[in-house]
């Protein structure tokens, strides 16, 4: 019988595994494929990959995923999530990946988070607490300190700054992505995927490159279908039965299992800048997982269509003959309610402070 409580948690850890693993074997791959076609049959792997299994499991289980579909006003956030997420973040990632240790590369992919948040609160008036604030510290200064390079021309590691780029599109993506988070995440990701790739395989058509031997071709699809399609497959199912802090939490151990495989995977050895980095990364991931925003807030009336159940205190309406502990999805009224509880800025929680 599988074990309700610990199940979810193995699925977010197992997320973690397989998205912690691109880095490391991407940067084996970079050794006979150019970064742009990698980073095209990555996210065509991940978009295909999804798509069949998700026709698969309606074929054998005849079972239809219960979620909000796209409309025409999502897509303008869709696009840019596409090219800033899709295209030229991983794009940026396997150009300065070929350039950066693979460990160096694991490390700096914690700046995606930080990059998340400063945007959100640039841009989209998230707020930010103070633990919050002193993690973004830690892991800029971390960022700041992995991008040295004292045997560099101008003191600089160009490939350093080059994930961080790629982190800021990712920010970004995340961004825009938070605006049709209510919506059928398995269609976001093969949309995202299979668009960004076919632009990114014919870019790397008109540059000039040519597809490697087969093997390595299978090898980049499989990769980019267990790193980036059904690692996410995991993380939502993890999400529904844990909540999203508590599954970011554990998925936020990726970045150092990328590490540990790199050292595992490719040899690399940590020199100095890796090692004064580390504990602030450490430290920066530890104040995120640890934050615990909570105060007397008031929801206003509130019209939409997403996947719910009616057991997590915001959604008071009930149906005849279902349990509120059934998730479905149909178009729904919030009424005006005001409460004190622990929350994160979700698709019910972006009110000002």
């Amino acid at each position: 019988m599988r074990n309700t409580k610990l199940y979810p948690i193995f699925q977010a850890l197992f997320s973690a595994l397989l998205f912690g693993a691109s880095a490391p074997i991407s940067k084996i791959l970079l050794g006979q494929i150019d970064p742009v076609l990698l980073a095209a049959l990555l996210y065509i792997g991940s978009g295909a990959g999804l798509l069949t299994f998700q026709t698969l499991e309606k074929i054998l289980y005849k079972k239809n995923i219960d979620e909000a579909g796209l409309t025409r006003r999502d897509f303008p956030w869709l696009l840019g999530a596409v090219i800033f997420g899709g295209i030229l973040g991983p794009i940026i990632q396997m150009i300065s990946l070929k350039v950066t240790p693979a460990s160096t590369a694991s490390l700096l992919l914690n700046f995606e988070g930080a990059a998340t948040t400063i945007i959100a609160a640039l841009f989209f008036k998230e707020n930010i607490g103070k633990k919050i604030g002193t993690a973004i510290v830690c892991i800029l200064s971390a960022s700041i300190i992995l991008s040295w390079n004292f045997a560099g021309q101008w003191g600089i590691s160009l490939g350093a700054l080059g994930i961080i780029l790629a982190c800021v599109c990712w920010g970004i993506d995340n961004n825009f992505t938070r605006n049709i988070s209510a919506k059928n995440p398995y269609t976001i990701v093969i949309v995202k995927g299979l668009g960004a790739g076919t632009f990114s395989l014919i870019l790397s058509m008109i540059l000039g490159n040519y597809l490697p031997d087969f093997k390595i071709v299978l090898m980049a699809l499989l990769l980019g279908f267990l790193s980036y399609g059904f690692s996410t497959v995991l993380f939502v199912f993890a999400m529904r039965n844990l909540g999203s802090a508590r599954t970011s939490a554990f998925f936020s151990a990726a970045p150092f299992i990328s590490t540990i495989l790199s050292f595992i995977l490719l040899g690399e050895v940590p020199g100095v800048t890796f090692a004064f980095a580390l504990p602030l990364m450490i430290a920066g991931t530890v104040l995120i997982i640890r934050e615990n925003h909570s105060h007397m807030h008031v929801h206003l009336y509130m019209a939409h269509e997403h996947r719910h159940c009616h057991t997590d205190g915001h959604h008071n309406h009930h149906h005849p003959g279902i349990p509120d502990s059934v998730y479905h999805t149909h178009y729904h009224v919030h009424e005006r309610m005001e409460h004190c509880h622990p929350h994160t800025p979700d698709l019910h929680h972006r009110h000002a402070h």
